[in-house]
């Protein structure tokens, strides 16, 4: 595994970029730059503080959101080798979250969505962080006060905005569904805490003034931290629509994740050239995308038949499903999402089970 690990990562002599700057920028800069022209696309049709049209959906939440959930294929079910590797986990994983939605739904619809939002919610964060680590340990920085101040000024860019948008519930946009977030919040606690929030994000951007000054900043990692405080704060705090919030949140989170699956799965597919793994991408990145892209159209159809019935001009008309099957299908539908989720607590943590991956992550830093 640690040929296709080394393909991953830019070359050490490109510094602490991971994929390469001028990959890192298209798919860290480029990603929030095309949430924030899609704004000014909104602004211009009047749907800033709107639904998403049927064409954002598409883009945004099939082809990007729901794809890169899909993407996780590449990591692992594709790769015979790797299920071997951690079979409990990666069978025993949409089983557990096939048990437990059963079970949570059972105690009631809402319950189940409130559970799934916050988990997702948690992801969305930690995904944040994730990337922060990773130019950290690239770069090599061990100092406690860039660690702690990389830490409150990601975790700042992300939760506070949750928090806020807690405060000020109802939106005019949700996670899931209607009162998925638990109501109760009140808005002083979001207003005694915009000073910390506010202060922290100065004092970030301040710390990587002086590191430029200096010749150490870290450009992958502040440029992380940046698009992620601006879309976040764009589409939660600033703007009151499906809309912005969807293009905000969605395209800065599946598109580097996108290219990391993408850029693992074609690693370890010229390792294992007979693999299924390998015949998927014989057509390189598109053919990749559209695997991805046509899994979750085909995912999406049975939610919206059998579920939803939002989009009858995309998947055709539905049919009613009682409450009794809804019991067993919400859950099953929702498996891909949860165990995204959770395997992603695994399968790219730098310290436990993947050494080749903290292997490379250390040699870039040299």
């Amino acid at each position: 595994m640690s040929a296709a690990v080394r393909a991953i990562f830019a070359p050490k002599s490109e510094g602490p970029w991971l994929f390469g700057k001028r990959t890192d920028l298209w798919v860290f800069g480029g990603s929030a730059l095309a949430a924030v022209a899609l704004l000014f696309v909104g602004a211009a049709f009047g749907l800033l503080e709107g639904s998403a049209p049927g064409w954002a959906w598409i883009v945004c939440v099939l082809a990007i959101d729901v794809a890169h959930v899909w993407s996780t294929m590449f990591r692992v079910y594709l790769d015979g080798a790797e299920v071997r590797r951690r079979p409990l986990l990666y069978l025993g994983t949409p089983l557990l979250c096939w048990g437990l939605g059963v079970l949570a739904y059972a105690f009631s619809p809402l319950t189940f969505w409130r559970v799934l939002a916050y988990a997702a919610v948690f992801h969305f964060v930690r995904q944040q962080w994730g990337w922060v680590a990773l130019y950290r340990r690239r770069a090599g920085e061990q100092g406690r006060l860039d660690l702690h101040l990389d830490r409150a000024a990601t975790y700042a860019a992300t939760i506070y905005p949750l928090i806020w948008w807690h405060a000020h519930l109802p939106r005019g946009f949700v996670w899931f569904l209607q009162d998925d977030f638990v109501v109760g919040l009140a808005e002083p606690v979001a207003a005694l805490l915009a000073p910390v929030y506010w202060g922290v994000m100065i004092a970030f951007v301040g710390r990587q003034l002086w590191r430029w000054r200096d010749g150490t900043l870290n450009a992958g990692k502040a440029l992380v931290v940046f698009t992620t405080w601006l879309c976040w704060w764009l589409g939660i705090m600033v703007f009151d629509g499906d809309f912005a919030f969807t293009v905000t949140n969605v395209i800065i989170h599946g598109v580097p994740y996108l290219a990391l699956t993408y850029r693992y799965g074609r690693a370890r597919a010229a390792q294992r050239p007979t693999s299924l793994l390998a015949r998927v991408l014989r057509g390189g990145v598109w053919a990749f995308l559209a695997f991805i892209v046509i899994v979750a159209f085909a995912e999406e159809t049975l939610w919206d038949r059998l579920v939803w019935h939002d989009r009858p001009w995309l998947f055709g008309e539905g049919v009613d499903s009682s409450d009794a099957l809804l019991l067993f299908l919400v859950p099953l539908l929702a498996v891909p999402q949860a165990t995204h989720y959770a395997l992603d607590g695994f399968i790219w943590k730098v310290r436990r089970g993947n050494p080749e991956l903290a292997a490379e992550l250390r040699a870039g830093s040299r």
